[in-house]
């Protein structure tokens, strides 16, 4: 098992390194206080020691687009590679846009895990005159920036903007976002085939990631729908909810009536994703 004292200092360290921007080149630089601007937030050699809340100027953040308006699921072994899009304004033109997601209840003194870019500056796109869309790749990694379980459920999501006359504008939680354990959910109904009135009983099983052991475990005490869609209907309707048992298990019984598609569908949960079944066809005689 993972320290995850150990692990949220290797990860902050290395993460939190990417912040320091270095000066921007002469060709386009907007000024010295651009520059400062920059660097602000961003010189901390750890989360605790970023900037908060800060302004001067005209420069306003408008949006923050994290993964598409998506939650972030994330399963044991693979990463997942998602973008952060700052969109801001500022009369003379936007210069730089920048953004990480961060965990705690505070970004001075209580940090305990950060994504952050491996890239000194956003990605920009004019839009017009006054504005721009900047964009930022982050991973999250189950080895090292998820390392635990208790990182699952709402992420802060810092927000940077550099004016081309060197206004600017960040903020140490603009939104948040939700960085979510996978979860896997499996449907069998039987017997099959079934005659029509009979009893037909449907198992499966609600897993999720448990990002402590990286592995899959049951998820226990929750609610799952059971659908039903019958043999040429366009969609599924749900027959009844129950209950995971204390080991992630699933299991009902229904008549059959119909041949058609059986079903699972979770929800999800503020620190889990939802999921649905492939469906399991019956034939009813």
């Amino acid at each position: 098992m993972r320290t995850r004292a150990t692990v949220a200092a290797l990860s902050g360290a290395l993460a939190l390194s990417a912040l320091a921007v270095p000066t921007a080149q002469a060709a386009d630089n907007p000024g010295a206080r651009a520059v400062k601007a920059q660097l602000s937030p961003f010189t901390a050699k750890s989360p605790a020691k970023a900037v908060a809340d800060d302004a001067q100027g005209d420069t306003k953040i408008t949006n923050v687009t994290v993964n598409g308006g998506k939650d972030i699921v994330v399963g044991t072994s693979l990463k997942k590679t998602y973008t952060v899009s700052v969109t801001a304004t500022d009369p003379a033109g936007i210069y730089d846009g920048y953004a990480f997601l961060w965990h705690g209840t505070d970004l001075k003194t209580g940090v305990d895990g950060a994504m952050t870019p491996s890239v000194d500056h956003g990605t920009c796109k004019t839009v017009n005159a006054t504005t721009a869309t900047c964009s930022v790749t982050l991973v999250a990694d189950p080895a090292s920036t998820v390392y635990g379980n208790i990182l699952a459920g709402r992420w802060h999501v810092f927000a940077s903007a550099v004016g081309k006359d060197g206004d600017y504008s960040t903020k140490d939680t603009y939104k948040s976002s939700w960085v979510k354990r996978a979860s896997r959910l499996t449907t069998n109904a039987s017997p099959e085939p079934v005659m029509k009135g009979k009893t037909v009983t449907v198992t499966g099983a609600l897993t999720r990631a448990n990002w402590d052991t990286d592995k899959y475990a049951g998820y226990t005490q929750q609610s799952v729908q059971l659908q039903f869609r019958k043999k040429g209907a366009g969609s599924f309707s749900t027959v009844k909810t129950i209950k995971s048992d204390g080991h992630g298990n699933l299991k009902t019984t229904v008549k059959a009536s119909a041949d058609g598609d059986w079903r699972y569908a979770f929800a999800g949960t503020s620190t889990t994703s939802s999921v649905t079944s492939t469906s399991d066809f019956l034939d009813v005689k």
